[in-house]
């Protein structure tokens, strides 16, 4: 069985657009939502980028029944962890259960912003694993005061604290990041369908735990259009993440997949508006053993006729396959 979620995508539509998809999507019978947590888009096309966690809490009021994620927050920079874990308490509250808080280690496109440079990545992960610490002593209760390697926690405390606390997801790209998943998270964070980062996840203590892939679709009944949107906002996805995390600008994203074709991602991206194809791309993220797929409809004006077209034709189609 395979959970299927909608993502929320700030880069590429505006906070009052983002939040009547979330309810438009709620209603089309997703089993889950993400959500972006970006200061720039990747693609100046994308054309949008507003914070996220203002969204999510207009979005935890205005839905009722899908969870909430996010897809995912760095607390190493742009935010203190002490802040990150206030923000996902009070979220947690407004949704009433249904948030989960997703952390990877950031995207030097979003955090170099606050002028602090950018460390590597075996830095970026010392960090994050501390961060992790805070947030979770904080949802713990009581006051927190902390002096470590990279932050320092001075006497903090929560004063309000869902009955549970948010689930924390860590995303992961690489061994180093699995090992710190299997230890610290909740669950796991993927963008592509590889068996292995999950392999690598359960050796390290992630054994049982949910795993969370995401998907970019590129659903128009006309399929050149499909793959020509798809090429414009997303050719950047296939670069991985250890690319995409040390890129600094929209502009770099440009440079860097200028040699990128229509044809190529329409390769790797399903695009037009035959169910089969999006199941067949599901399924690579079945087979690795994801048990939920956020899907990622490319193109800010397109969602309202993706969702509705999810609701009679795509979802049944998955949920026959997938369960």
């Amino acid at each position: 069985m395979v959970q299927i979620g909608y993502t929320m995508m700030t880069e590429q539509a505006g906070p009052t657009e983002l939040v009547e998809h979330v309810v438009a999507a709620e209603e089309a019978g997703f089993d889950f939502s993400v959500t972006s947590d970006h200061y720039f888009p990747w693609l100046r096309s994308q054309g949008h980028s507003p914070y996220a966690w203002s969204v999510l809490g207009a979005a935890a009021y205005a839905t009722s029944r899908i969870p909430l994620m996010t897809y995912v927050t760095c607390p190493l920079m742009r935010y203190h962890p002490a802040v990150v874990a206030q923000k996902a308490a009070t979220l947690q509250l407004l949704a009433q259960g249904r948030f989960r808080l997703g952390l990877g280690a950031g995207e030097n496109l979003n955090e170099h912003v606050v002028g602090r440079g950018w460390p590597g990545v075996d830095v970026r992960h010392e960090m994050l694993e501390e961060a992790v610490g805070i947030i979770r002593d904080l949802f713990g209760g009581g006051h927190v005061t902390r002096h470590g390697k990279h932050f320092s926690v001075d006497s903090a405390r929560l004063w309000d604290l869902p009955d549970r606390p948010p689930p924390i997801g860590i995303a992961v790209s690489g061994e180093q990041s699995c090992a710190l998943a299997g230890r610290l998270a909740d669950l796991v964070i993927a963008t592509e369908p590889e068996a292995g980062l999950l392999e690598s996840f359960d050796r390290h203590g992630g054994a049982g735990k949910a795993r969370v892939g995401q998907l970019p679709v590129s659903y128009d009944p006309d399929r050149e259009a499909a793959v020509g949107r798809a090429h414009d906002q997303f050719r950047w996805f296939g670069s991985g993440w250890k690319v995409n995390a040390e890129l600094p600008h929209p502009d770099s994203f440009a440079g860097a997949t200028r040699f990128v074709t229509p044809g190529d991602v329409a390769g790797s991206i399903p695009c037009g508006a035959d169910p089969a194809a999006f199941v067949e791309a599901v399924r690579s993220y079945a087979d690795a053993g994801f048990t939920e797929v956020a899907l990622v409809q490319i193109g800010g004006e397109t969602q309202p006729a993706f969702l509705r077209w999810a609701s009679k034709t795509l979802l049944p189609a998955l949920r026959a396959e997938f369960g």
